[in-house]
């Protein structure tokens, strides 16, 4: 039997989303070099948290997330540019990205 050990990242790294400009949705890929606690939320561009898409421990490892344009109470947002930031124990990232309609 052959194992398939994915390698654990060496560093923290947050990837641009994909597609962008995306409409009805997209993907967040991320990289987590320890297992840490991990917080991803979406933000307007007044700065007001829209979405909190991750929450919570997660082992070293890659992931993605999809962001399907819906805020925290699944409502559609507004087309726009969006600002997503990932907090993983000592690593914070921002990135933009734009909703279309």
């Amino acid at each position: 039997n052959q194992v398939t050990v994915q390698e654990i990242p060496n560093r923290f790294d947050l990837s641009q989303n994909y597609p962008n400009p995306f409409n009805p949705s997209t993907i967040i890929k991320y990289d987590l070099a320890e297992n840490v606690n991990v917080t991803m939320k979406i933000y307007n561009i007044a700065g007001q948290e829209v979405a909190t898409i991750v929450s919570g421990f997660q082992e070293a490892g890659s992931y993605q997330v999809r962001w399907d344009g819906t805020n925290n109470f699944g409502s559609k947002v507004a087309a726009g540019l969006y600002i997503y930031r990932l907090e993983a124990g000592p690593f914070t990232s921002v990135k933009k990205m734009m909703l279309i309609k």
